[in-house]
């Protein structure tokens, strides 16, 4: 098994599981790796037993805060599998295709981050140094994945994330992958050492990211030098403004001009972002009262996530310690959106 893989089994999920007689929830219904098999293996023989999707965790908030940003997006993924597995296994659910993983194991990394100050230059260089130690793990891990044909849902820590994803795919497809992101910030900063603002920026230097698109993304909370590198990349954005203040756009529209803006009939792996500090009221590092409805950002996995192309899904930034009235609010609300985002993701795909 891979050092970079924390693998999760049934019996990790027990304080969260809820039991009824006569039901049966996805928590007991899903697979898991084998943890005596090398993690190629591993993969290779949950393929072979049905499983189409991997559930991969991501427990870490050294992104956001070498990002100058609040804490608490390494317990997003615990937020979601505690109300995800208490979901009913019925008609709807193909459970047999989940395959829960477990999380990148960075715990090393971010308790060695826990002492650093991000107002402190020396201190906040060093965290965007564990940043790009992440980076390598990560891609490490989902490399495996997309080799493996299994299609990563990805939940959990900084939006930083997005780089070593969009690597590991560019890697297994032998070019550079597309991407759509729902998101107010567009995640193009300045190449300044790694964070959660340049995931993308350092995707497309490094030519894992070939066309990028934006949706929601907000007039007044970019830098002019950050969209001033975003348009010179051959990016493009439909803004907050335009869907949801002017109306100039419907959601719909937007995202078949997203479609259209990376190719609906192109073959290239396409990826599905969502920085949950784009919906009102999720508990997230940059929280915000003027984002999209949880149903909006639902049509917008569930309207992408037909596509043939797209080859993962990724959620990032959910912090349920930032939730206004305290953790277990943030982890109830964060874990129910988190799962309902999910969901959309999975219920599209079965229409393929």
């Amino acid at each position: 098994m891979s050092n970079h893989l924390q693998i999760m089994q049934a019996a990790d999920l027990a304080a969260w599981q809820q039991h009824r007689a006569g039901e049966t929830r996805l928590g007991a219904a899903l697979q898991f790796l084998n943890p005596l098999l090398p993690l190629e293996d591993a993969l290779a023989s949950a393929v072979q037993h049905g499983c189409r999707y991997i559930l991969l965790g991501i427990p870490e908030d050294i992104g956001p805060r070498a990002n100058l940003g609040n804490g608490g997006a390494d317990q997003g993924f615990a937020a979601f599998l505690s109300r995800f597995i208490n979901l009913q296994d019925n008609v709807f659910a193909k459970s047999g295709e989940l395959l829960l993983a477990g999380t990148i194991a960075c715990a090393d990394l971010q308790q060695r981050s826990q002492s650093l100050d991000s107002n402190d230059a020396t201190q906040l260089a060093q965290l965007r140094a564990l940043c790009a130690e992440l980076d390598l793990r990560v891609s490490t891990v989902l490399r495996a994945c997309f080799d493996s044909g299994l299609v990563p849902i990805v939940i959990g820590g900084g939006h930083n994330n997005a780089l070593p994803i969009l690597q590991a795919l560019a890697a297994h497809a032998g070019q550079s992958a597309d991407a759509i992101n729902l998101d107010p910030h567009c995640d193009f900063r300045l190449l300044e050492g790694r964070h959660s603002g340049n995931g993308f920026s350092y995707a497309h230097q490094a030519g894992w990211l070939r066309k990028y698109f934006v949706l929601g993304l907000h007039e007044l909370k970019n830098s002019q030098a950050a969209l001033a590198q975003l348009q010179q990349a051959g990016a493009a954005f439909c803004s907050y403004q335009q869907i949801w203040q002017r109306r100039q756009l419907t959601l719909q529209d937007a995202i078949a001009q997203a479609i259209r803006f990376v190719g609906a009939e192109d073959t290239r792996p396409l990826g599905i972002e969502l920085d949950t500090d784009s919906i009102s009221g999720m508990p997230v590092s940059a929280y915000t009262n003027c984002g999209v409805s949880v149903a909006d950002a639902e049509c917008y996995v569930w309207q992408l996530a037909q596509l043939p192309r797209v080859r993962y899904l990724h959620l990032a930034e959910a912090a349920p310690s930032q939730h206004p009235a305290g953790l277990k609010a943030g982890f109830n609300e964060a874990g129910q959106v988190l799962t309902a985002l999910v969901l959309a993701f999975l219920q599209a795909r079965q229409q393929q």
